[in-house]
């Protein structure tokens, strides 16, 4: 194991007589410790001071493993105050002298060094914690308290913050400190003294450890973090302190508690503190706005500390200064406040670890994290060495030239200008790589306004802008008027400027606020592209994007164009975002969040072809489906609450239409059955009893709420119960023998139909199970081929008839002979002939019609080709653009979309191809099912 005599010569004595004095008094040490020591003195009057006062102790530990010295020295034993505080400036100099020691001995690394220090200040604060608790509980201070209440200080805690609760303290660094108390522990009337109590343990702290005494200090104790210091005490309740953080909680305030961490006294309840600042330090949204509070801080302590210019090595604050500590400290923790709500892995308080952490996941190149990484540890490196010469808190390298040449020495370099000359390099790489991404130069607005089509409404429409909710504040307009010469010239090479330009306008209008998303656009332009992109080919998507732009923060994950996920990524994903939820509506808005952005990840992915049609049908279903699987449990237990639980299996939800054949489009409402185990009856178990069948209709109803019902964060779906038996005669839950007769002596032929697409998504783990085997017996019932022919024949002529008024207009896909409907009606009734009922989407259906010999393959070529074009309109059309397409409303960027779309040579090929498709799928479904007239 590693000691002291293994250390190797590193600093260079610049004293050389005084460094000789130092080595002839530990000639005796083994090893090369000596010529260490003659370095070490020769360039640190402190450290000499130390090596004269620890002698006797530095030769007894030369050759004990560092860990037990380390050990041994955080002991401090004293029955009074006075004896303690001796005993703890004692374990200072000798882990201080430990320290040094073996970090310019060359064992150990920067963890090692920082790591010991904050063991230092956590030993430090919990003895004196503890032994000033002690005296209270003695004198009877502290309400209800005993002595076996000292290890959790009687409720009050520590909260180390910055390098302390980072682990990453200096040689000579303050501590920063948060000293809070639980006020739960404490009845009302003996809250006062309890507070009055705690208030004096902590200035006696202060002084225990802050005080400069002929045996030193231990730490310089720094109190001012704690909310409003100007008028709280020393130490507040927890209550309070919360309160102020939600309520009037600053950027800086979120940046410092990245770091913080329990350090002494209650520490579970210190836990409990910052779990329940998570919502304030971690927010839910990307916050791009903390680039710019970051910067200004920067630029604040810039000018305060008069450290703007140019970088020059002699004075330059190592710290503060440009290209400092500080900078890749702000780099990396404003980058974890910007994207740390939505990646708990990114919540990291040690800086490497955090630089670590974002480029593993995509947040920085590895390039800038490996560069940054190195000169943090080279920049923390020569912060020691300079605190280390005087003991003296300071990060600025010295101006006169024979202070610089001891600095030199002593980090072991022999030629000074070479030394500082590498220095100022990794300042200079430093602010390179940091300084873009707090300040953007902001480009210059163009002389004119680019070219569009209508000058004038052009210009009617900026004059408008002013007047919208996102541009009201002077910091949302500031950040605009940045973004607005990229955005207008990115608008006016659009295809269609002006389309454009009025999707751009109603994005704009219905955003709610600016600020957020401005600076998301200035830190992220190739999101501004993709703005543009959308505005120019779906206006609908555009729409919904200023209803919704927290959506947007899902592009900056590094998977955004990544392969969609599958329905078990989506589960574990929707799993992870209600882990968070506090109440049932934190789980509705989580959910609608969570889907939001995975809805609009699937619509770029169709727009920009990263997807296909069929792709993103199954998605936009595989994104239902989860909600209503994650969501059915969390509105069973809610319900639960109110009415307890019904006697029973529970029950089971079955899905219908295009949830479940999986083939959704972005506006598909869901079909639904609920289904309930009626086998049993009593009322349930709760306060508010109900009969099984209230019970579930109770039920049904919190489920359709759930999905419809509009809460902050907006709606899921709106939901279809139409499909049950007896449809909307009918009980909106149905018992699951009354749904197994009913099919099996009441159903019509359509209902037959329809039940081949169903599926159960969701239930009671007794339901699942029972429910499908019902539905699975209601699909393969016995039927009449010859009835099922007739009574479809019949239907397609009714639809005909309803839906005539169609059959001339081409982008129609859905309704009319020939078209989807028409399609879909003939492949179920091909299926329920043939008895082919394990096949649920269309394409599926028609490639096992054509196994069993019902197709021929030229016809299923036929129909998979129809399918597919019709599909890709339908999906495409849905998503770009509200209500029916018309290439004259729809606009020529949504065209030219289903023109590249469908490989068509413009919108007129288009056009001549779907009637030609709608043709050919009328003779074939005529053919296969014959011809009746309305």
């Amino acid at each position: 194991m590693t000691s002291l005599a293994q250390a190797k010569p590193s600093p260079i004595p610049h004293d050389a007589a005084r460094g000789a004095l130092a080595r002839a008094r530990f000639a005796d040490l083994p090893g090369d410790l000596p010529a260490l020591i003659e370095g070490v003195a020769g360039c640190s009057p402190y450290l000499d001071a130390l090596l004269s006062r620890e002698a006797e102790w530095l030769a007894s530990i030369a050759n004990t493993p560092l860990a037990e010295v380390l050990a041994a020295a955080l002991v401090a034993e004293g029955d009074n105050f006075n004896a303690l505080s001796d005993a703890l400036r004692q374990a200072k100099r000798r882990v201080a002298l430990l320290t040094a020691l073996a970090d310019l001995g060359g064992l150990w690394r920067l963890e090692d060094v920082t790591g010991a220090l904050t063991a230092l200040s956590d030993f430090a604060v919990n003895t004196a914690l503890r032994h000033l608790i002690a005296a209270e509980i003695a004198r009877g201070k502290i309400p209800g308290a005993s002595m076996g209440d000292i290890d959790e200080a009687a409720g009050m805690v520590a909260l180390a913050m910055g390098k302390g609760g980072a682990g990453e303290l200096n040689y000579s660094s303050d501590i920063d400190l948060i000293m809070l108390f639980d006020e739960t522990r404490f009845q009302p009337d003996d809250y006062a003294t309890a507070r009055a109590a705690f208030i004096r343990v902590t200035q006696r702290m202060v002084k225990l450890l802050s005080e400069v005494t002929a045996e030193g200090y231990v730490f310089r104790t720094d109190l001012r973090l704690r909310p409003d210091p100007s008028v709280t005490p020393v130490c507040i309740a927890m209550e309070p302190a919360e309160s102020y953080y939600e309520s009037l909680g600053r950027t800086w305030e979120r940046a410092a508690f990245i770091k913080a961490r329990p350090c002494a006294g209650a520490i579970a309840a210190g836990q409990g503190f910052l779990d329940r600042l998570t919502p304030f330090v971690w927010r839910r949204h990307l916050d791009f706005a903390a680039i710019e509070d970051a910067h200004n801080m920067r630029l604040r302590i810039r000018d305060h500390k008069g450290l703007a210019g140019a970088i020059f090595v002699a004075g330059h604050d190592l710290k503060l200064g440009q290209g400092g500590i500080r900078d890749i400290e702000f780099f990396a923790q404003t980058r974890q406040l910007i994207c740390g709500g939505r990646d708990a892995d990114l919540r990291q308080r040690g800086t490497r670890a955090a630089l670590a952490a974002l480029a593993k996941k995509g947040w920085i190149d590895p390039e800038t994290a490996s560069a940054l990484d190195a000169a943090y540890i080279a920049h923390r490196t020569l912060e020691h060495r300079l605190q280390m010469l005087d003991d003296a808190q300071t990060h600025i390298i010295p101006e006169p030239a024979e202070k610089r040449a001891r600095l030199a020495a002593f980090c072991g370099a022999s030629d000074q200008a070479a030394f500082e000359a590498e220095v100022l390099a990794r300042l200079q790489r430093v602010q390179s790589l940091t300084e873009p991404f707090f300040s953007r130069d902001t480009p210059a607005a163009p002389s004119e306004t680019p070219d569009f089509e209508r000058p004038e409404l052009a210009e009617n429409l900026f004059a408008a802008w002013p007047r919208y909710p996102a541009l009201r504040t002077a910091r949302g307009r500031k950040l605009f008027d940045g973004l607005k010469p990229a955005l207008l010239a990115r608008l006016a090479r659009a295809p269609s400027p002006d389309e454009a330009l009025l999707q751009f306008d109603a994005f704009l209008r219905g955003l709610p606020a600016g600020v957020q998303l401005f600076a998301l656009f200035e830190a992220n332009p190739e999101l501004l592209e993709m703005l543009v992109d959308i505005c120019g080919s779906a206006p609908e998507l555009a729409r919904y994007l200023g209803r919704n732009p927290k959506v947007f923060d899902a592009v900056i994950g590094s998977d955004f164009f990544g392969p969609l996920p599958d329905m078990a990524a989506m589960a574990r994903g929707l799993a992870a975002a209600l882990q968070a939820a506090q109440d049932y509506e934190d789980a509705l808005n989580a959910t609608r969040v969570w889907a939001q952005e995975l809805r609009f990840r699937i619509g770029v992915h169709l727009l920009r072809g990263i997807c296909s049609a069929a792709q993103s049908a199954k998605a936009y279903s595989d994104l239902a489906e989860t909600c209503l699987a994650q969501l059915f449990p969390i509105v069973c237990k809610h319900l639960a609450e109110r009415h307890g639980f019904a006697p029973g299996k529970g029950a089971a939800v079955i899905a219908m239409g295009k949830l479940g054949s999986r083939e959704m489009t972005v506006t598909s409402d869901l079909d639904l059955i609920v289904i309930y185990d009626g086998s049993e009856q009593g009322e349930s178990d709760g306060k508010r009893p109900l009969l099984p069948g209230p019970y579930y209709a109770r039920l049904t109803q919190s489920l359709i709420s759930a999905l419809t019902v509009e809460t902050s964060e907006g709606r899921l779906y709106e939901v279809d119960l139409r499909l049950r038996p007896s449809g909307r005669k009918g009980p909106v839950a149905v018992a699951l023998s009354a749904f197994e007769t009913y099919h099996r002596q009441e159903a019509w032929t359509w209902e037959h139909l329809a039940l081949l697409r169903a599926r159960v998504v969701a239930g009671t783990p007794e339901m699942l199970g029972a429910t499908a085997a019902a539905l699975s017996a209601a699909q393969n019932l016995p039927l009449d081929a010859a009835q099922i022919r007739t009574d479809v024949v019949e239907m397609r002529a009714r639809l005909a008839a309803a839906n005539a008024a169609h059959d001339d207009f081409a982008w129609e896909v859905k309704l009319g002979r020939g078209r989807l409907l028409d399609i879909e009606l003939m492949l179920q009734a091909g299926a329920l002939m043939r008895n082919v009922t394990n096949k649920r989407a269309a394409p599926a259906m028609a490639r096992a019609l054509a196994r069993d010999g019902w197709l021929g393959k030229d016809e299923l070529a036929q129909l998979e080709a129809a399918l597919t074009l019709f599909a890709t309109v339908q999906q495409i059309g849905r998503l770009a653009i509200d209500g029916r397409l018309e290439p004259a409303r729809a606009g020529q960027g949504v065209m030219d979309l289903l023109c590249r779309a469908t490989e068509t040579a413009d919108t007129a090929v288009l056009e001549t191809l779907l009637l030609q498709v709608q043709s050919e799928m009328c003779a074939l479904i005529d053919s296969k099912l014959g011809k009746q007239e309305a």
